[in-house]
C-alpha cells in the first residue's frame, strides 16, 4: 500500500512553535500546570536532556526542546530575553492569567480590555517564554479599532510602565 505522505501531518497547523527552554521537563510540567497542555511525546536524549517533546495546548501542538548552547540552541534565560510573545486564545481569559500565575508565571501585563475587542494579558513563563492569554470579546470594524487605538495611544497603554523622571 502506497498512500500519499501528508506534507502537513494531521493535528498540525502550517506554523507550529518550537520552544527552546533551560530545564525542558520541568518546562513541560510548568505548562501542564499553566495552560493545560497535554503531552504527546518526549525524546530524551543520552545524557537525559530532552532533545524533542510534542505538546498540544487546547488544538495547537507546541514542539519543545532542552536548550543545547554548544550546539547553538539557546532559549531565552540564557538569551536574557525573548522578541516572541505566544498568544493563546481561550475561553476564559481570566481564569488562564490566574492558572499561569499560580503555576509561577510572572505577570507582564494584567488582564484588561483591549481595542481590538479581546480581554488581553502577558505572562512570563519560569523559562522566559512569554504568553499573551485572550478571550475575543467583541467584533469590530477596522474604524472602530483604530478609533480605540488612538484613545488608547493617548490616555496611556496598559500594563505600560512610567519613563523614568528625569
Amino acid at each position: 500500500m502506497n498512500q500519499a505522505v501528508r506534507p502537513i501531518p494531521e493535528g498540525y497547523r502550517t506554523v507550529t512553535p518550537h520552544l527552546v527552554c533551560e530545564h525542558a521537563a520541568e518546562a513541560i510540567e510548568f505548562y501542564k500546570k499553566a495552560f493545560g497542555a497535554v503531552e504527546i511525546a518526549r525524546l530524551p536524549g543520552p545524557d537525559g536532556k530532552i532533545m524533542h517533546a510534542e505538546l498540544r495546548i487546547g488544538d495547537s501542538p507546541i514542539m519543545l526542546a532542552q536548550d543545547y548552547p554548544e550546539y547553538g540552541s539557546r532559549g531565552p534565560l540564557a538569551l536574557q530575553g525573548t522578541s516572541v510573545v505566544i498568544h493563546l486564545y481561550v475561553e476564559d481569559a481570566d481564569a488562564v492569567f490566574a492558572q499561569a500565575v499560580s503555576a509561577g508565571g510572572k505577570p507582564i501585563m494584567p488582564l484588561s480590555d483591549m481595542f481590538w475587542g479581546d480581554r488581553y494579558g502577558q505572562v512570563e513563563d519560569p523559562y522566559g517564554h512569554r504568553w499573551s492569554i485572550a478571550t475575543h470579546k467583541q467584533d469590530l470594524t477596522p474604524e472602530q479599532i483604530m478609533e480605540g487605538m488612538h484613545k488608547m495611544m493617548a490616555e496611556g497603554c496598559p500594563g505600560q510602565q512610567e519613563p523614568p523622571s528625569p
